[in-house]
């Protein structure tokens, strides 16, 4: 798969009315922004954003994706299917060697990540799919906004469910599957692939 081929389709959807905010503001001068407006400091507060925030280092990436898991209720018991994204050799791994999923299944994304410091918004999950390199499928799942855990913890989301195809035709070959977690900016905080199969049992 060409990285470039991709690039149209793994561009995020653009947002009805953004407008790029410019130089980003760390937590704390959010937190201090309009601080006399007591509806407005209760949604800062939902999203973790206090005055005196700790928001550590502001040079890395303002989001850490940690982990990507397909979750499914016919899974066998035991069974995860969990991608450790700081592993490199695990992800090289599935990009060679195809998981297992289960056809015709019902099963849900989902995602792990942390928001080191700053605010995001219009962070989305994109996954492109191919099979004998072309597109099969596309999905775009927004996260939402956050700021930075007040104790500094990961967050998770879990997107919508979705049913895995099935059938002979499905089962026959494998499927590269492209991710990526992006801004509205364009800003890429994680890109990887890996590579699934469907069988009739996991």
């Amino acid at each position: 798969m060409s990285s470039n081929d991709d690039q149209d389709d793994l561009k995020p959807s653009a947002t009805p009315g953004y407008k790029p905010a410019g130089t980003a503001k760390t937590a704390d001068e959010y937190a201090k922004l309009d601080a006399e407006d007591e509806s407005l400091a209760r949604w800062k507060a939902s999203l973790g954003i206090t005055p005196g925030v700790s928001t550590g280092d502001t040079s890395g990436p303002r989001v850490t994706v940690l982990t990507l898991e397909l979750d499914s209720p016919t899974l066998p018991p035991g069974k995860k299917l969990v991608f450790n994204l700081k592993d490199t050799a695990m992800i090289a791994e599935i990009k060679k060697n195809p998981i297992t999923i289960k056809e015709g299944v019902e099963y849900n994304v989902r995602i792990t990540f942390k928001v080191n410091h700053s605010i995001i918004s219009g962070v989305r999950y994109i996954q492109l799919v191919k099979r004998a390199g072309i597109k099969v499928d596309k999905l775009e799942q927004m996260l939402g906004s956050y700021g930075p855990h007040p104790q500094g913890e990961p967050y998770t989301k879990n997107f919508e469910v979705e049913e895995s195809p099935s059938g002979i035709v499905a089962r026959s070959g494998s499927y590269l599957v492209r991710s990526r977690v992006v801004d509205d900016d364009g800003e890429v905080y994680a890109d990887w692939e890996w590579s699934f199969k469907l069988a009739k049992e996991w």
